[in-house]
Formats: C-alpha cells, structure tokens, sequence
C-alpha cells in the first residue's frame, strides 16, 4: 500500500464520519517558542487551548512536521525521522473517548477492499493511562481487545501535556506487534521496538497547573469542553504496510536511498556504517527539500541553519561514501518524484527550490575545501611544535566558523598520525548547547501566556476599518499590563489595549504597523505597536499620556494619516517593484521576504547573482513608467481557489485563509495576495529610487529602494553633492566620473610611490641595526624599536634583512613597532640560531604576553602582538633575558 493511498483512505474514512479535511498547514509555525510545526496538533493549539474558537467540531488532517532533537538517531533506527507526517482527527467539544477508539479501531482492522488499513486485531496491542479506568473498559468494550493486550503505564510515557499550565490529559497508544524476529514478547511495556507505537489518541480533559515537570504537576480539575488529539504516524505504518525495515525504505524515501547508492557505487545492505549515511541521506534530502517548499532558505541561524544543517550532513554522508562532487542535482530530483503526487507544488516550484539546495551543495564543497587548507595547516603547525593531538578550540574554530564537520577532522588527523583533544572539542559543544537552550528558554519566558487573550477572542474578530477610514470608535474590551489582564490603565503605564474596531494597521505582509494615538473620555494613548497575538485579535501596545484607560470604556483610534499614507506608498511600491523584475528577470524571480514602511522598501527575491547596473536601472524606469500611467488599483475579497484562477500571485512562505484579499495594479500585470494598505491608484507613489542590491544568501538578493518624498529627497542630495563637485573640482557635470578616476589614479600612484620610498628608508636602517648585535653565548642577538611603521610586512622585511645582514653566524633578530597605533613584535631566527634550539614561535609569544595579546608562528620567523604599545620595551627586553637564560 503506497504512503500516499494510506493518507487518502485516512482522509476518506473521517471525512464519511464529519470532519473537516484541513489542509496541512506550513512547517513554519506561527508559535514564535517554536521553530517548527514539531507535531500534528500544533496548528490545533489556539483550538485545543480555547484562546480561539474552533471553526468545526471535528477535523482531520495530513500534517507536515519536522523534529531536530533526535537528528543524531536519523539513520540508526527503524523510526526516527526529522521530516514526517502526522495523520490526525480531532473533536473540540464534540465526541470524546468512546468515539476515539470506535474511530481508530474500525479504520485500523477494516480490510482494504473496504476501505480499511487491513491490520489483524491479533497484531494490535493498547497502552493507556495507569489510572484510566474509562479507557481501559472502552476499549474491551468498544473495540473487543483483550484484556491481557492492554497495558497500563504511567505519566512518563501516557499522559499528555504542553509542559505548561493549561489543558492536559491522559492518552491511549496502539501498538503493532512486528514479530518475534524484532524482540522480546510481552508487549510495549516490554520492548518497544519489537511492538512499534503508530497511533496516539490523546484525551484532553484535565485543567493542570503548578508544572514542576513532565510528571509533576497538579490536576485541579476538569475541563468545561474536553478534546480529542490523535495522531498516527504515516511513515510508520507505510514502513509497516510495506513490508520494509524501516521509514527510509518507503516508497517515499527508498528512491532517495537508491540513487545515493547508484552515485556511490556501495551496496545497500553491505555494511552498518554505510546503511546509516544512506539512510541519514535519505532523510535529509527529503526533509530539506520540504523545508524549501515551504520557504525556509539556507542561513547561519535559526531555521535556516537547521536546513543548511540538513544538507550539510547529506554531502558529508554522500563524501564518507566516497563521492566529493555535487549529488544533489541527482538526489533532490529523486525526492521531487516520490513526493510530488502528495505535494504537488515540489513539481510546480522545483527550479526555484532546487536552485537553493544546488547553491548550498557548491558553497560546502568550496568550505569544505577551505577548510581543508585551514586543517592542513592547523595539522602542519601541530606536528612542527611536535605536538601528537590537535587542539579542540582548533577542531571547534573549523566547526564553528567554517562548519567543518568534526569527523572529517577527525579522519584527516587521524591520516596525518595525530589525535583530536575531542574532550576539549566536546566540552565547547555543550557550551554553546547550553548557551543556545538559555537563549531559547528566555524567549520561551518572555512570551505572554497566550491564554490571556481568550476571553477577547471569544467575542469575535477584531474589526480592521483601516482601509477606508483613518478614525473608528470602538469600545475597549481588555487592558493587559506585563502579560496580565488588569481593569485600567493609567498615565505613565505601558500597556495592551484589546478593541472591537480598530483602523490602525497590525504588523503583517511585511507592512510595519500604523503609528497614530488612541483617545477616549479623559484619556490619550500614544500607539507604540498593532500586533495580532492570536489569529483573528488585535493587540494595540500603549503609553497612556493622559488619564486613565478602563475597561468598557468608549476609544477612538486614530492613524498617523501622513505616515499611513507613506507606508501605502511603500507597499504598493514592493508590488510595482516586484512585477517589474519579472518583467525582467523571468517569472522565477519571486518575492522571498519584504519589509515596507513609510518612505523605505526592502525586497528580497530568488536570483542567483548580483544585478548589472543595467538591469537595476531598467526595474527602476519599469516601476516608475508604471507610476507615470497611473494605474489603477483595484482590491477583491474573494475565495482562495477564485484568486488563484485569476491568476494572483501567493506569495511564498504567507500563509492565507479560504477568503483573501487580491490587490491589482494595472490589472493583471500586478495581482497579488496581500492584506495591506495600498494606494488608489499607482500615480499616488510618486517615485521609486533603487539605492541599493545585495546577496542575502546563495539565491537570495536584496534591493533597497526610497519611495515617495524620501526618493525626491535622497535624489535632491545627491544633485546638491553633484554641484558642489563641479564647482570644487571646476569639472562639468558629465566629465565629473572621468576627472574623479584621474583624480583616484594620481592619489594611488603618490601612495605608492611614498610607500615605496618608506620601505627604502626602512632597509636604509639594516646596516645600522645589523651593527647594534650583542653576542650571546656565540648568538648574535639584535634586539630593539623599529618606531611607528606602515604595517606588519614592512616590519618584517626589516626583520629579515637584518637576520641575512647578518650572514651564516647564529642569529637571532627581534624588533618591536607600531603599526597603526598597536603594538607588533616580530622575531626571526637563522639555520645556525635554530640548531642551537632558537625558535621565533616561542620567541613571539614571550613578546605577546608581556603586550597583553597573542603570538606565535613557525621556528624561523613569527609575530606577536597585543593592545598596549608602552609595554613593548618590557616586550623585547623579556626575549632579551629568555635568549640570555637559554643560551648559556
């Protein structure tokens, strides 16, 4: 049974009984605690909690989910997976335990040909909460399973909760017996890989609170509405259904697998080590790949360095298997195919998706490259010190830094005889883990308890006026002050104002929120932010500058109409900006993120190089000739299959409900889905000025541009700094970039020259210096202040010239000077100094310690250096007395 027919017969089956088929939502969630949708009931949780009335009764679902806490497990059991889908029904209020398991139970042991999954009864085992009585009987009673296949456990493994105070429950696993060839008899409780979990039903029914741990905490009640959550793993029972190991030999993943194989010329099946890169691969390339579909993109932090993570292991398995050159271009397409009958779009969108991960692959085979050359020399260094192990903060420097993995550090030591300190490396690991989880525990803190806002949301949508009016009363249904609903607000306080009605604009599409204030009977707010906390409510962050707020009280917001109107301009600017580069671009140059705000746009979209100036100029007169026509902007209200027939543009990574709004500028040459203010029509953005055009990534560029008034502005200064180079320089206007090129010419040609009459003046001292050598123990030993020099290179040409002045006598040379204000020691020694045991590395780091800094470098020349230029006497005349102590 292939995965994708599993998933449909899921669906069939709920659908026949009431739900709701709910779209899968995106793997980037909304909950800013979270980086992704980590499980089914994510995009449930507004639902389940109450901060948001469900929409439905009863809903069921396919659900993208990605985990990364167990990605050192990929590839090692049979189970674990970072991309997987959740198979979900869900009941808010409506049917409970009994109609869980009549549902769960009949879908399960249905034969096939009527529409079932076709699991006997006798391979099924249940585990429920250790005190659910309730469950236990139900499931005797309702699904016939006998007693002795049903198993009680306790909080650790079956009962459910968010970890915080709220909804929570006791929970009900069904677990398939894949056979004594796969462990232990006995059930779950026993062994749970021979009995493999594929469904959870979760019984949401208890109010808990004061949560001290996962299975600590106080149950002080029962809920007023109780929920159903399942959620049954579609990877596992397709691996189950399949008659395959494990998920990564579904028909979803295997092809993966196999082309990696194909590349590789190794044997799946052969040897342990290579079944698990293959099937880290496997994994990796598919998870990345859903990853980009659904508009995360390749970075060093947050979700995108979990992708670049991702791929980056992919071409570290495909290199331990023995393939150095790009795979992904084979690999990626792979997965396209055995994901694209269930996700359509990875065909649709594969050029502009597959040009990210094929970016990414090259950029870490040049790193890896690089970084080789690092390691090398970091090896070299280690072995000419005569040390046998690399130091950690080395191995970490290639990791971090460079993203060298540490096993191909660890394999290139090993072939040049030495060892990694790995405690050491280990040890910055946890360290930067444990940074990490602080950084993510304090966001976590810092977030309000959404829940606060469930009383507001229950009493409908906040009503957005703001696209015909600048001024709407309401009347204020909460006052929040630090995270806590409060009955007034008075002067002085900062604080969250919920209303009715609002005109100012919440933060979204990229628009920034509107400024404006907030009156009422004897009061005035000035609005700092508009945000939407939950879906569908605005929350308006205030400063009362005058009286009291109150809840009840009658409120009037009002927009900042001057900045309103520079923002619209903004935005509909982003649209004129965006149609013009694919125009002239192609239409695979799409929008990857924008900001707007009044007077300022910034527009990131797919491409894969920087723009000629030609090319910029031509979006610029594109967008302003479409400013010149005054073209008319039109917005519909209409469902989200009729916007996508007229053609609208959804823009990737926004999310959008079944009812949008489609903004159209000039007709169809600009639609697209956005929620934002706009002008009427396109004469009112006055002017474009493109002022910038930047990488923000492999395939990522950036353009910055000035609208409106700031434009004219910005284009005004520069015609002032125009004239006043002309009359400076008495050039005309047009002749100015040539007169300015000569200008440039002559100045590097005056450097040059200076700089090269400052290097003979320095050799012009060798002599001089050369003749100040003190003989020490049979070493002829110069030590001494060169003065302020133009740089380190300078420095050290006067170093060695001083050192073959000297000629084939030992010779040991160490000359301190100032190199831009700070101070640089740098010594060299000659054959004959070195076979007596003189060494510039150790030389230089005596230097740098006595300068409060750094130094070291190879036995014949090195450098230390530091912050503070006073003590360089103290830094030489510290060498001096090591050479003297040494020597004898």
């Amino acid at each position: 049974m292939k995965t994708a027919d599993i998933a449909k017969r899921y669906l069939n089956y709920f659908e026949k009984n009431d739900h709701v088929i709910v779209p899968s939502a995106s793997l980037v969630t909304d909950d800013p605690s979270l980086l992704f949708t980590v499980a089914g009931m994510v995009p449930f949780i507004p639902y389940l909690t109450g901060v948001v009335p469900a929409p439905y009764k009863r809903a069921a679902d396919v659900q993208k989910c990605i985990r990364t806490n167990d990605i050192e497990e990929v590839g090692h059991t049979a189970r674990h997976g970072t991309f997987f889908q959740m198979l979900g029904n869900w009941s808010f209020g409506d049917y409970f335990k009994e109609g869980a398991i009549g549902y769960a139970w009949e879908l399960l042991t249905a034969s096939e040909a009527d529409g079932g999954l076709g699991f006997a009864e006798r391979d099924l085992w249940v585990t429920v909460y250790e005190d659910d009585d309730e469950a236990a009987a139900l499931w005797q009673k309702v699904a016939g399973v006998p007693a002795e296949r049903i198993q009680r456990l306790g909080k650790d493994d079956n009962y459910w909760s968010t970890g915080q105070p709220g909804p929570a429950g006791p929970c009900s696993e069904i677990y398939f017996d894949r056979g004594p060839a796969y462990g232990r008899d006995g059930g779950p409780a026993v062994d749970d890989n021979r009995f493999t979990e594929i469904w959870n039903l979760v019984f949401m029914q208890d109010l808990i609170t004061n949560v001290r741990s996962k299975v600590d905490f106080d149950i002080v009640g029962e809920l007023p509405m109780k929920n159903i959550d399942t959620g049954m793993g579609l990877e596992r029972v397709a691996f189950i259904k399949q008659g395959v190991e494990n998920m990564y030999e579904i028909d979803q993943v295997r092809p993966v697998l196999d082309r990696a194989v194909e590349l590789s010329g190794k044997k799946y099946g052969a040897e342990h080590e290579d079944d698990v890169r293959f099937r880290v691969i496997a994994d990796h390339v598919r998870s990345s790949l859903m990853l980009l579909s659904d508009g995360v993109t390749p970075s060093n932090e947050g979700r995108g360095y979990i992708l670049r993570r991702l791929m980056r292991r992919s071409v570290r398995a495909m290199r331990l298997l023995g393939v150095d050159g790009p795979t992904f271009p084979e690999l990626f397409t792979a997965s396209r195919d055995a994901m694209g009958s269930a996700y359509p779009e990875l065909e649709s969108d594969y050029a502009r998706l597959s040009a990210y991960a094929y970016a990414e692959e090259e950029t870490f085979l040049r790193t890896l490259a690089a970084g080789s050359t690092i390691l090398d020399l970091a090896v070299t260094q280690t072995k000419d010190a005569g040390g046998t192990s690399l130091a950690g903060s080395e191995a970490f420097l290639l990791h971090d830094t460079y993203g060298f993995p540490i096993d191909l550090t660890l394999e290139v030591a090993e072939e040049a005889g030495i060892t990694v300190d790995r405690a050491a490396f280990d040890a910055l690991m946890q360290e930067q883990r444990t940074r990490a989880k602080t950084d993510a525990k304090s966001r976590k803190r810092a977030l309000a308890d959404h829940s606060v806002y469930r009383e507001f949301r229950a009493q409908g949508e906040t009503v957005f006026t703001g696209y015909t009016d600048l001024e709407t009363s309401s009347r204020v249904l909460g006052v929040l002050v630090d995270g806590i609903s409060v009955d007034r607000a008075s002067v002085g306080q900062v604080a969250e104002v919920i209303l009715g009605e609002t005109a100012l604009y919440a933060e979204s599409g990229g628009q920034v929120a509107d400024k404006g204030v907030i009156v009422g009977p004897g009061f005035e707010l000035d609005v700092l932010d508009v945000q939407k906390p939950v879906p569908g409510l605005v929350s308006h962050t205030v400063e009362v500058t005058a009286g009291e707020v109150s809840v009840g009280a009658a409120a009037t917001t009002v927009v900042d109409a001057a900045n309103r109107r520079a923002a619209r301009q903004a935005h509909s600017a982003t649209h004129l900006v965006h149609a013009a580069l694919r125009d002239t671009l192609g239409k695979s140059a799409t929008q990857a993120g924008s900001l707007n705000r009044a007077g300022y746009l910034r527009f990131d979209f797919t491409w894969g190089q920087a723009l000629s100036g030609e090319t910029r100029s031509e979006i610029e007169e594109i967008a302003n000739n479409a400013i010149r026509d005054n073209l008319p902007v039109e917005t519909r209200v209409l469902s989200l299959d009729e916007a996508k027939q007229a053609g609208a543009m959804a823009l990737f990574g926004e999310k959008y409900g079944d009812v949008v709004r489609m903004v159209d500028i000039g007709g169809p040459w600009s639609r697209e889905l956005c929620a934002g203010t706009h002008v009427s029509s396109s004469a009112e953005v006055g002017l474009i000025s493109l002022v910038g055009e930047s990488s923000v990534g492999a395939s990522n560029r950036r353009i910055e541009s000035l609208v409106g008034l700031s434009a004219f502005r910005e284009l005004a200064a520069e015609r002032a700094i125009v004239s006043q180079l002309t009359t400076t320089l008495k050039t005309p206007r047009d002749q100015l970039p040539e007169r300015i090129a000569e200008l440039t010419a002559s100045l590097k040609a005056a450097e040059k020259k200076l700089a090269a009459l400052e290097a003979r003046a320095l050799q012009d001292r060798v002599p001089a210096l050369a003749a100040t050598a003190e003989r020490v123990s049979g070493i002829a030993v110069v030590t001494g202040a060169a003065g302020a020099v133009a740089s380190q290179d300078d420095l050290r040409q006067l170093v060695l010239g001083v050192r073959d002045r000297l000629g084939s006598e030992p010779a040991i040379v160490a000359l301190g000077g100032e190199v831009s204000g700070r101070p640089v020691v740098i010594v060299a020694t000659n054959d004959a100094a070195r076979t007596r045991g003189a060494k510039a590395g150790a030389l230089a780091k005596i230097a740098a310690s006595a300068l409060g800094g750094g130094g070291g470098g190879r036995d014949d020349i090195a450098q230390g250096g530091g912050a503070d230029a006073a003590a360089l006497p103290a830094a030489l005349a510290d060498v001096r007395a090591h050479i003297e102590a040494t020597a004898a």
